[in-house]
């Protein structure tokens, strides 16, 4: 401490003085006084501190210990004063001296004047004062301390002079050092502890908050976690690594012991090693046992029916410990004694498969007569192509007596287009048995190297067949085989035919040769009926085995390949989910994934599985594709392509007006082309709605929901509207000899594609709005039709009207509908050709719709609700339309200030205000 120099103007000869004393526990003290009072001075009397450094502190705490004599014990009580000053001054340097800085205010900063709260009597009780005080900021290197007494008889004990900060601290797993605040809460940046990482795609550094008291602040944010191997211990505040015989695979949890026949003899495990003898499969956790190939199959039992072998078998004694048990059948074919057996490859077929079986049971036929095959059936588990050793198996031996079926031996094209061919094949000379029929197996040439799962199967009552549902441009190989009492034959060698580009058409003479190649569209070509006998579509409800069909048209896919990703909606059996399927060896898909709920009856499960018979059996790109189903496991799911859009209905009302009506022709088109391949194919949807249309990322639309394809009940109490599945017939969209006699057909099938055509052209709007079935069952009845929807052109409500005609067989079919659409298409101008509301050209039409008025709609808001616009509502609002008499003079200049800059929503806006204007004058009502 410094006294001030005697020369300072300021000192007035008598100060602070350093004496002795004793403080309240009565040890010895130096402490500085100053008795002022008792000389009756005013002058300043200045006291100052040594340097001080700030180490880093933005503010420092100030604690005095002083007491303080009462003036009415002063003599000169009237020039006495019971307070003091607390100044202090920063300076990057210890440079003061007895006369710098000067000793008053400024340069100095007052701290505060301090008052005591214990007063000093003679002979009373001797008390202290304590009183803190918050210095800063502090921004230089140090600064002084300085204290001015005017008038005061004080002793100053003690100062104290410290900052506050935040002790180092490890929470979470996460380490902070030690902080000093330098806000009212200074964020402090922390690491993870040893053993230990941040976690997440964008992992940030663990932060923690320091109080301006010294205390930290809430919890830690942070996502450090333990890493394998590593577990939280002692509070979560180091990682320990897990003891030998424990692991820990992930960063979250604690270690467990080692999964069955596996070890960890190190601590710190991550994995454990799979004992000798066992192995873990790619798609295993890393926390399920280890598992070992199966035993071999028990038991084969075999029973020959002409050339049809059948064999069943027992399963293994050992699984291996997996539930993912397979079996795989291996031909091996003996023809002469002294040659050598060979691999029977694909001269004969297996049922359902002969790789991937899931059942103990394979049928096998096209054997040859007169030879010996050696047949071995394989147990195959998740972990046997891992442990490099042959499968365990179980051989057999078939030597075959019976005569077969002679081979087919040429195949010749007659005719083909876009999507279909016509083929001829001879008869098999001498035949031994009566030929009952030919089964014709074709693929594409490119699909069937990968599996013949991807091939499909027909039959003809004679020697010649119509393959349809081919894509364009496409190979295909074809085979032929004759059924006879003696079984099925081998299949014929395979010949290679294609289809043809889009437009062209070849016609072919009764050799096979080419005649010519003509421009379909410019050459009217008479359409190909089926010949008699060929089996088109099959209803799976004709089987006496309902999982029959589901083997015959639908793939079995691995429960293993899909992953369930969201819930999209909700199925009338189930949830509709959305996922991922990657078989191994091709490309990861999205999928929608449709699941039966548990508790089922065996009638629900065979109409759930009912839809993937029927889906399996198109193959069309305006068909939504099947890729297969699951029914090995629980739940049991069907397996379709994902369709980004939704359903075609919602899709359009969120895009209202978005779309030109080239491009809404261009989805009609489609869903037209998908309908054409289905009446083709001899199939009636029987509920085609814009609800049941999805549609993708490329706007590509593709007929769904096949439920109500099935026979509707003929007991039924009420006919008119109950259908097989218990549910209502859809009345706005089904043909009136449908409700009426349930006369289902691909006519009615057109009726309902008017519908939708209307669906589209109004985006999405109810059809008939908001009248009851039975009031739009007697309009129809009484020759009302719907009217155009807003700019929709006349060609297009033209179409529509035809497809509402009463007499079903005055309807166009599908493949008019495409024509007409491909002509419309090729024809832009056309399309500007608008139809006038409440003008039909054969039609009186239906419009029901209530006429709005601008005194019926209480508000702005209102009036955008009813007509669909409320995403509008606040720009109006802020353009000062307020009251709907404002808008009757609203112009296009206007729309587009406020921000309505699509031309189908401008129309729509100014066309509702031109009608209201007008009915709002004189309202007219159509009854009937």
């Amino acid at each position: 401490w410094l006294k001030p120099h005697p020369k300072n103007p300021h000192y007035s000869g008598s100060g602070w003085d350093e004496v002795s004393g004793l403080d309240e526990e009565n040890n010895s003290v130096r402490i500085y006084q100053i008795l002022s009072c008792q000389t009756g001075s005013s002058t300043s009397h200045w006291l100052r501190s040594g340097f001080i450094q700030r180490q880093g502190a933005s503010q420092v705490y100030v604690e005095l210990r002083f007491t303080m004599m009462e003036c009415s014990s002063s003599t000169h009580h009237r020039s006495c004063k019971e307070t003091f000053n607390l100044f202090y001054y920063q300076t990057d340097s210890d440079d003061a001296t007895y006369s710098y800085p000067p000793w008053m205010e400024n340069p100095y900063t007052k701290v505060d004047t301090v008052a005591a709260d214990f007063l000093l009597r003679e002979g009373g009780e001797r008390k202290f004062n304590m009183k803190t005080f918050k210095l800063g900021p502090l921004s230089k290197r140090g600064f002084y301390l300085a204290f001015q007494a005017q008038g005061a008889c004080m002793a100053l004990l003690s100062v104290r002079v410290f900052f506050k900060k935040c002790p180092a601290l490890v929470s979470a797993l996460s380490s902070f050092p030690e902080t000093v605040p330098r806000t009212l809460v200074q964020e402090a940046q922390g690491v993870c502890v040893e053993q230990a990482a941040q976690q997440g795609p964008r992992p940030r550094p663990p932060k923690l908050f320091c109080g301006e008291d010294g205390h930290w602040v809430g919890q830690p944010t942070t996502s450090c976690a333990c890493l394998p191997g590593f577990e939280p211990a002692e509070g979560h505040t180091r990682c320990r690594a897990c003891p030998m015989g424990q692991f820990k695979w992930g960063t979250e949890g604690q270690c467990t012991n080692c999964p069955g026949f596996s070890y960890a003899t190190t601590r710190g495990a991550s994995v454990c090693a799979c004992r000798s003898g066992y192995l873990r499969a790619k798609s295993d956790a890393l926390d399920t046992p280890c598992t070992k190939p199966p035993s071999a199959p028990r038991s084969i039992v075999t029973q020959m029916n002409d050339s049809t072998l059948s064999l069943e078998w027992n399963e293994p004694l050992e699984s291996g410990g997996r539930t993912d048990l397979s079996y795989s059948v291996r031909c091996t074919v003996c023809r002469a004694a002294g040659t050598p057996c060979l691999s029977c490859g694909d001269s004969v077929s297996y049922r359902p498969a002969q790789h991937g079986l899931v059942e103990r049971r394979v049928e096998v036929w096209g054997l040859l007569p007169q030879a010996t095959y050696i047949f071995t059936i394989q147990a195959l588990n998740g972990v046997s192509q891992l442990s490099g050793k042959e499968a365990a198996s179980k051989s057999v031996n078939i030597t075959t007596t019976h005569d077969v079926p002679s081979l087919v031996s040429l195949i010749q094209r007659i005719d083909s287009t876009e999507s279909s061919l016509t083929l001829h094949w001879s008869v098999p000379d001498h035949p031994r048995y009566t030929i009952l029929r030919y089964q014709i197996r074709y693929c594409e040439k490119e699909k069937v190297l990968v599996s013949v799962l991807h091939c499909h199967h027909t039959e003809s009552n004679r020697n010649q067949a119509v393959l349809t549902d081919l894509r364009r441009a496409t190979p295909y190989e074809v085979q032929v085989r004759v059924h006879t009492a003696a079984g099925y034959g081998s299949f014929s060698p395979a010949t290679v035919f294609h289809t043809l580009p889009d437009g062209e058409k070849t016609i072919f003479n009764a050799l096979g040769l080419v005649a010519a190649r003509i421009n379909a569209r410019s050459f009217p070509f008479p359409q190909f009926c089926p010949l008699p006998g060929i089996k088109v579509y099959i209803d799976p409800f004709t089987y006496e085995d309902p999982n029959e069909a589901v083997r015959e048209f639908a793939k079995e896919i691995d429960v293993s390949f899909v992953k369930i990703e969201e819930v999209i909606g909700a199925g009338e059996f189930g949830e509709v989910c959305r996922g991922r399927l990657k078989i191994p060896g091709k490309k990861e898909n999205y999928v929608a994934i449709k699941t039966l709920k548990g508790g089922y009856t065996d009638k629900q499960r065979r109409d759930f599985l009912s839809e993937a018979s029927i889906m399996g059996q198109f193959q069309h790109p305006n068909i939504i594709h099947l890729e297969g189903v699951i029914t090995a496991s629980c739940p049991v799911m069907i397996l379709t392509e994902f369709m980004e859009n939704g359903a075609l209905d919602s899709f359009l009302r969120l895009n209202d007006s978005q779309f030109t009506p080239i491009q809404l022709v261009g989805m009609l088109r489609g869903i037209a082309s998908g309908m054409k391949y289905l009446s083709e194919m001899s199939y009636v949807h029987r509920d085609l709605a814009a609800r049941n249309i999805l549609i993708n990322s490329n706007l590509v639309c593709k007929v769904s929901d096949f439920g109500l394809s099935r026979f509707l009940q003929e007991n039924s109490s009420d006919p008119t509207y109950t259908s097989s599945l218990g549910g209502k017939i859809p009345i706005r969209w089904t043909a009136p000899e449908a409700i009426a006699f349930r006369k289902f057909t691909s006519a009615s099938d057109v009726w309902s594609y008017g519908i939708v055509m209307w669906e589209v052209m109004s985006f999405g709007e109810r059809p008939y709005w908001d009248m009851s079935n039975q009031d739009v069952i007697n309009a129809i009845e009484q020759d009302y039709r719907l009217p155009p929807p807003p700019d929709c052109p006349t060609h297009l409500h033209q179409l529509m009207l035809d497809c509402w005609q009463k007499d079903r067989s005055a309807r166009p079919r599908f493949a008019d509908l495409v024509s007409a659409l491909d002509k419309l298409i090729r024809n832009p101008p056309s399309l500007k050709i608008v139809a006038q509301d409440g003008v039909g050209p054969s039609y009186p039409l239906l419009d029901q719709r209530a006429p709005l008025a601008l005194s019926g709609c209480a508000s702005v808001g209102e009036w955008l609700r009813a007509i669909k616009m409320e995403r509008y509502e606040d720009s109006f609002l802020q353009a000062g339309l307020s009251t709907v008499d404002q808008l009757a003079q609203i112009s296009t200049q206007d729309l587009l200030h406020m921000g309505v800059t699509l031309a189908g929503h401008q129309r729509k806006i100014l066309s509702s205000i031109q009608t209201m204007t007008f009915r709002n004058k004189s309202t007219t009502t159509v009854t009937f």
